[in-house]
């Protein structure tokens, strides 16, 4: 039966958050030995027109010695070439799945993969291919399937037991992928791939002191892997240790095996940098979430140069600034709107593309700006975004002079935490949905009025770790003269069904908490307060002005090597402490909300 994929959806990507891990699948489909097997494929194949057969063979040998060169267009063109003549050639969809992978077009790469495997199901090299670029891609159960498929016909190998453990792990399925490796590691205890994914495994769960031994017995068996190196660079630096983190993404850096690998490891050094208050570096190096190779770069389509503040001074220019990754970003990076807009001044225009929910907080909060929304459409693989107000506005008004992605304001105007205005917010509700909330509120009767967020809308792989389960959070839910309001977006009526039972009432008002942004930053700024991890409902009401008390991870690079938030000053922060110290830091925030209500 032949592999559906899903379609590429056009919709806002996830935020970045604090550092990826790298993905641990092994193995290169443009390898040596991935090469070396192609050719032997080709010297095994056999057609009933024999001089057009030995045609066929020279040209897929050519196509591969393309690969080999580095050459992925000229392969990509001498494989469609043959495809065109015999669309059956399994080996030729092959070839060209191989160049279009190493090319960066991973959609397309995909649909050859898949034309490859139904041409020659027993292919146990393109089922592992195809398994590779899905996990990638983030088709799970796709890639476990094919995974299972190619062991079966070739158990015991290294590369696809772990792959298989990679996926396991990213479905959080942590003691199925610790069991597929301690069955192989018994046999290839010298093996440093799977102490390596070990390790990720305990990290993924934030059991960063339990991974180090894996991540240094990888390094002891091979001092190079570059992978190994990151991803204890990942633990160590949560565990307090940053300095030691920055030197081994230092040394891993020259070792990585792919543009997709240096991409993901420059990212995690720029959050590294910033995370140690290292600002001017960190900014700088922050450009590489811009890179193609990054899973999530978006490209932005606009019909005007980019702005290089070096070589252009956007006094009385019209200056396009486009909103980039979620909504939370979207609040931390707007924090320099301000300063832009007065940098253009009053000859000049500034035009601002955010995420469509936002557009009416932000007109009103820059009244002399021009606000719309901006859209993403996923194409071949990468995140376009588009700003379709802008063709308005350039009949109207004539186009921008320049554009800038929202995020490269910081390396502008935040160079030093002195820069950092002390203000308590810089986004205005809507006076008349501020009122209305207030009496809503008023009418719940007396009490602190707390407003809760608890948990992400995207809670897959890693993200996970990040956030508690709604049962640590009793001590705040019962804290006494406390009224207590969800604001947290998503199907939460399990959590407010067993607060109920409990005994805890957790009113939630009449609005739809995901696509009501005005209403939640009106919301956040008529309670007393509001409580949560920093995601985009905690960052929307900390930058409209609302008292906010956020919860960190230790690896929250917001914090520039503070103790707080210089984005928004006035805001207070509580510190998990570690992946595991939620309980710490409920038991400190109770103690608070005790305080406040005394």
């Amino acid at each position: 039966m032949p592999l559906a994929f899903p379609a590429d959806a056009q919709t806002a990507e996830p935020a970045l958050g604090h550092m990826p891990l790298v993905q641990d699948a092994t193995g290169d489909a443009a390898s040596p030995a991935a090469i070396r097997r192609l050719s032997h494929a080709l010297a095994d194949t056999r057609g009933p027109n024999a001089k057009a057969q030995k045609k066929t063979v020279e040209q897929l040998k050519a196509a591969v010695a393309s690969i080999r060169m580095g050459d992925y267009q000229a392969a990509a063109k001498r494989a469609l070439a043959l495809l065109q003549t015999d669309e059956r050639n399994g080996v030729a969809w092959h070839v060209l799945a191989i160049a279009q992978e190493k090319s960066g077009r991973l959609s397309e790469a995909l649909d050859a993969y898949d034309a490859a495997l139904r041409i020659l199901p027993e292919d146990a090299n393109i089922a592992h291919d195809l398994a590779r670029l899905a996990q990638r891609l983030g088709h799970l159960d796709i890639a476990e399937k094919l995974l299972l498929k190619f062991l079966s016909m070739e158990p015991g190998h290294v590369e696809g037991t772990n792959n298989l453990a990679c996926v396991l792990r990213d479905q959080k399925r942590y003691d199925e992928a610790i069991d597929r490796l301690r069955d192989l590691i018994a046999i290839e205890p010298e093996s440093p791939t799977l102490w390596n994914t070990i390790g990720t495994v305990l990290s993924d769960q934030g059991r960063m002191g339990e991974s180090l031994p894996f991540f240094d017995e990888a390094l002891r068996l091979d001092e190079g892997f570059a992978k190994a190196r990151y991803n204890r660079a990942n633990a160590l630096q949560p565990l307090g240790e940053p300095e030691r983190a920055l030197a081994d993404l230092d040394q891993a850096l020259p070792g990585a095996e792919s543009p997709y690998e240096n991409a993901m490891m420059r990212m995690a050094r720029a959050m590294l940098l910033m995370g140690m208050g290292r600002l001017k570096e960190g900014f700088d190096e922050y450009e590489v979430r811009l890179d193609p190779e990054m899973p999530e770069a978006m490209r932005v389509v606009v019909d005007a140069p980019r702005w290089d503040p070096a070589t252009t001074d956007i006094r009385g220019k019209r200056l396009l600034v486009v909103g980039e990754q979620g909504i939370a970003d979207e609040m931390v990076f707007g924090t320099c709107l301000p300063d832009v807009i007065e940098a253009v001044g009053p000859e000049g225009k500034v035009f601002i593309a955010v995420e469509p929910r936002l557009v009416d907080l932000y007109q009103r909060s820059f009244p002399t700006a021009v606000v719309g929304g901006h859209r993403a459409v996923r194409i071949e693989g990468r995140l376009h975004r588009y700003c379709p107000f802008m063709e308005e506005v350039a009949e109207r008004e004539g186009k921008a002079d320049a554009w800038t992605p929202m995020a490269a304001l910081l390396a502008q105007y935040r160079t030093e935490l002195s820069a950092f205005p002390d203000r308590d917010g810089y986004l205005t509700p809507d006076p008349a949905k501020l009122a209305r909330w207030k009496i809503e509120l008023e009418a719940l009767g007396p009490g602190f009025k707390v407003g809760l967020h608890w948990k992400s809308l995207v809670l897959t792989g890693v993200r996970a770790r990040y956030f508690s389960s709604f049962e640590r959070w009793k001590p705040v839910l019962t804290a006494p003269g406390c009224v207590m309001v969800n604001l947290q977006c998503g199907d939460v009526s399990d959590d407010l069904a067993a607060a109920e039972a409990a005994g805890v009432r957790i009113w939630t008002p009449p609005m739809n908490l995901k696509d009501d942004l005005d209403d939640l930053a009106a919301i956040s700024c008529a309670l007393d307060l509001v409580i949560g991890p920093g995601i985009a409902g905690t960052n929307l009401a900390a930058a409209s002005g609302a008292r906010t008390w956020l919860i960190h991870a230790p690896d929250d690079w917001h914090l520039l090597g503070t103790d707080r938030y210089p984005f928004y000053p006035r805001v207070r922060t509580f510190a998990t402490g570690g992946f595991d110290g939620w309980p710490r830091a409920i038991g400190e925030i109770r103690a608070a909300l005790e305080a406040e209500v005394a």
